[in-house]
């Protein structure tokens, strides 16, 4: 049974087990508005240890960054494993907060982790009375069609910041 809580900072380093391995046959780039489809072979690996580009160093680093800006932290747990996370930024722009990182382990996706994760920052994002909420989305067919399922749609106006982060992402922003 997974359940969900909240992660606090000093737990982040359970995002050692997360697994991001996923063959990805079909992505996307950004014109504007629109989402163009790619065919392509984006398999990807685990996260690595160390600091580099897809290192848990680096993605923990930014998860406590998040939560740095007063983000909050929700881990799905199947016992004490850690196997899904989501990160809510609450103050990205006036109006509008930011789902910063939503990552499910491989052997536990398309079981309604993500949505349940989704839900709990859905909530915040409610209570903090934002009118948008607005993610940088790894530009694969699983990352896109979750988001755009529930609302998300893309942006011409990408926040600056995470565009200069995060050029290849698909930026969308979800109507609250």
């Amino acid at each position: 049974m997974i359940t969900i809580r909240v992660l606090h900072r000093d737990e982040t380093e359970k995002m050692r087990q997360l697994d991001r391995t996923e063959v990805v046959r079909t992505g996307y780039r950004q014109a504007g508005r629109e989402i163009v489809s790619m065919d392509v072979e984006w398999d990807s690996a685990g996260w690595r240890d160390g600091d580099g580009e897809h290192s848990f160093g680096r993605i923990i680093r930014f998860a406590r960054t998040l939560l740095d800006l007063d983000g909050t932290a929700f881990g799905a747990f199947d016992g004490d494993r850690l196997v899904g996370i989501a990160v809510y930024r609450p103050d990205l722009s006036e109006g509008m907060s930011q789902l910063g990182l939503l990552h499910v382990s491989n052997g536990y996706r398309r079981q309604g982790i993500a949505a349940r994760l989704y839900e709990e920052v859905l909530a915040l994002a409610h209570a903090d009375g934002v009118d948008r909420l607005y993610v940088s989305a790894t530009p694969s067919e699983s990352a896109v069609g979750f988001y755009l399922s529930r609302g998300f749609r893309p942006t011409d106006t990408p926040d600056p910041e995470l565009l200069e982060k995060e050029p290849d992402d698909i930026h969308l922003i979800a109507e609250l």
